[in-house]
């Protein structure tokens, strides 16, 4: 992105303001659609959708003067992550010298101050780190473009004030989307092709840490066949701008003939030609390869999308659908932990004398080869600190992780943490870090310290996510054991940086909401009590409670290897009751076998979306979080034939039910009240007292 920006102001009032666009004034989100368009050469291609879709979300400012846009900011704000990413920053050529760059800046800064930052993305070569340092901005590392020219683009960022221990938590996991022979030819092809820019946008500076582009056999299969030959040589070339896949033949066989046979019973009037062969081989291999998006122009593809989704599990969508849904797409690809439910992973200890089996399922580098490998997983056995060496493998019995762990003392150490290349291993990693703190929690450690000097990119990536941050060459979480306020959480959490010679963020009463999540998150199990961050309890049926949480028990055998998904959804009736994201929820099982001791509140989790609409289009938004079926979800719908989803995360399951009896009684104490016919706000006292309660040991 070149952004097209004020200079200082020369002094004198103005007439200017920066007003958000609503979704309903068409007529000045078209004329900032109008104003971008004067500068596509330089801010890169954005179609008016994704102007309409940041006024839907709240990312478009406009800077007004006698009723015309002179200028405006276009950003997103991701739900996962707590900054803002600035796409567009752009000011009329005949408007520079007035600072209207710096108005539109310092107005994201007001609406979002408990954001963490901005991050925006620039062409080196425009030379244009002047202007952003005036704005504020410093260096963010930089990454290379996927134009046709490699540009390098340098990355910036502008804190907003925040403890600077937040930005370890944020990782910006890229979304891999394959695309067909016509989307590359529109990107990469000499010839121009109608209605290209659509696929273009997907180029775009503000584009390149989202989303990665790749492609299978059967696109190039298609350049081969190209007559032309000056096409055909430059196409091959340019290949090697995207990702090559590579998935097994023998199973995309077998999943292009699953597809084959759905498509003639749904679709009997497409005849099986060479065109729909094609098409469903982009399928077969993009599933194949274990990815879920596959971007598409192509009419007879978008036929397909239905069969695609119900047997491979891929989502066949325009270009357009992944510039406007970047970060739902990435979340559906990337973190599936509905795939780890219901699944047979088992966990057991790695026996001894088994170290070179386990070599062949792990692939290393970085001079770690296999029988360095080994070795170091026997050393492990002659130790005189007792090592557990956990091995995962899937309900087929093949080896999918390998961890193993010992208490130092108060640290937890971490000196093997590995997983297989599988379609779930983005999720493997998160949920194994996940397990391994509550491993700390119960053992008492205040640190974990993962020690393995060959962390897989995966697993970095899941651990910067988490809080963990890189001290001495290893990566480091702290564990802080506190549900308190501000200051109880600061000063164990300083204590502990203290021994490790680090800095510990400052915390103070009544931190937004956004920012006490994010501490939360980094410094699990913290509770700061006294932030902005609001708590919920939200009464749950057995039925579900039992499906989500394994509480109360299932009679048959359920696997516990993985324990709580990190991420699920719940759905109810589309009557608000003060919801907020992100907020603390309680869970209280709502229904008993035997009087009020079978009614109990069994957990907490983190609330980080609320999401209102009709059940199909919540169902198709996160099938795949939940446990729920299409028919589930229609039947949580009320009158107006709409549900509610929330979408929550990082489940702890109280080691000590709170009974209704128990809770009644702590509600009395504090003198509050207490509803339990439906999801209602609480106090954080309230919160407090029952989380303590729940992890009461005597």
């Amino acid at each position: 992105m070149r952004p097209v920006l004020a200079g200082p102001s020369k002094g004198g009032a103005m007439a200017v303001k920066v007003v958000p666009a609503l979704p309903a004034q068409v007529e000045l989100i078209d004329k900032a659609v109008a104003l971008g368009d004067r500068y596509t050469k330089t801010l890169g291609l954005l179609t008016p959708p994704a102007y309409r879709q940041a006024a839907k979300d709240g990312g478009l400012l406009v800077a007004i003067e006698a009723d015309e846009v002179i200028g405006y900011a276009l950003f997103g704000l991701p739900k996962r992550s707590a900054h803002i990413r600035l796409a567009h920053l752009c000011v009329a050529e005949e408007q520079r010298g007035k600072s209207i760059a710096r108005l539109l800046v310092e107005a994201i800064k007001q609406r979002y101050p408990q954001r963490l930052g901005i991050k925006a993305k620039c062409r080196r070569d425009y030379e244009l780190s002047g202007m952003w340092a005036s704005l504020g901005f410093v260096p963010h590392g930089e990454v290379r473009g996927r134009g046709r020219d490699g540009e390098i683009l340098d990355g910036w960022w502008l804190d907003l004030g925040h403890p600077d221990l937040f930005t370890e938590v944020e990782s910006d996991a890229l979304l891999v989307v394959t695309v067909d022979h016509g989307v590359f030819a529109d990107l990469r092809g000499l010839a121009e092709t109608t209605d290209a820019e659509e696929s273009r946008a997907l180029e775009a500076g503000w584009m390149t840490d989202l989303v990665e582009l790749a492609y299978t056999p059967q696109l190039v299969h298609q350049i081969r066949d190209i007559a032309d030959t000056t096409e055909r040589q430059h196409q091959r070339a340019a290949l090697h701008g995207l990702r090559q896949l590579t998935p097994a033949s023998a199973a995309v066989a077998e999943r292009a003939a699953e597809l084959r046979k759905a498509t003639t019973e749904s679709l009997p009037d497409l005849p099986v030609d060479t065109a729909l062969r094609r098409c469903l081989h982009y399928v077969a291999e993009t599933s194949c390869a274990g990815l879920q998006v596959l971007a598409t122009r192509n009419p007879l593809m978008a036929r397909l999308a239905d069969v695609a989704w119900d047997v491979a599990r891929v989502r066949v969508v325009s270009p357009s659908t992944v510039t406007l849904h970047v970060d739902e797409l990435r979340q559906a690809q990337v973190y599936r932990p509905a795939d780890l439910m219901g699944t047979e992973f088992r966990s057991s200890e790695v026996a001894p004398g088994a170290e070179d089996e386990l070599v062949a399922f792990f692939n290393q580098s970085g001079g770690d080869d296999g029988s360095a490998f080994a070795q170091r997983l026997r050393s492990l056995t002659d130790d005189t600190v007792v090592w557990r060496r956990e091995l995962l493998r899937d309900g087929q019995g093949h080896p999918v992780a390998l961890y193993a762990w010992a208490l130092d003392g108060r640290t937890l150490i971490v000196p093997v943490l590995r997983t297989a290349d599988h379609p779930l291993e983005e999720s493997l990693a998160r949920q194994l870090l996940f397990r391994l703190k509550r491993h700390g929690r119960d053992c008492g450690a205040e640190t974990i310290r993962l020690s393995d000097p060959h962390l897989s990119a995966v697993a970095k990536a899941a651990a910067g996510d988490d809080g963990f941050f890189e001290h001495d060459g290893k990566f480091v979480a702290l564990l802080v054991n506190v549900c308190g306020t501000a200051a109880e959480v600061e000063a164990v959490a300083g204590g502990l940086a203290r021994e490790l010679t680090v800095e510990a963020a400052a915390l103070h009463p009544q931190m937004p909401a956004e920012v006490a999540a994010v501490v939360e998150r980094a410094w699990w199990p913290a509770k700061v009590i006294d932030s902005e961050l609001p708590s919920f309890l939200v009464p749950i049926k057995p039925r579900w409670s039992t499906e989500l949480f394994n509480v109360p028990a299932m009679l048959l055998v359920r696997s516990h290897v993985l324990g709580i998904s990190r991420e699920h959804v719940y759905y109810r009736s589309s009557g608000r009751r003060g919801e907020s994201v992100p907020a603390r929820l309680l869970w209280y099982v709502s229904e008993g076998a035997a009087g009020l001791d079978g009614q109990m509140v069994v957990g907490s989790s983190r609330l980080d979306e609320v999401l209102i609409d009709t059940p199909d289009t919540l169902f198709s938004k996160f099938e795949h979080l939940g446990v729920y079926g299409r028919a589930e979800v229609q039947g949580a719908a009320d009158a107006s034939g709409r549900a509610m989803a929330l979408r929550f995360s990082d489940t702890e399951i109280f080691p000590k039910p709170v009974t209704l009896r128990r809770l009644t009684s702590l509600t009395k104490e504090l003198g509050l009240p207490l509803s339990l016919i439906s999801l209602s706000k609480i106090s954080n006292e309230l919160f407090q007292a029952v989380y303590k309660e729940g992890h009461r040991t005597t």
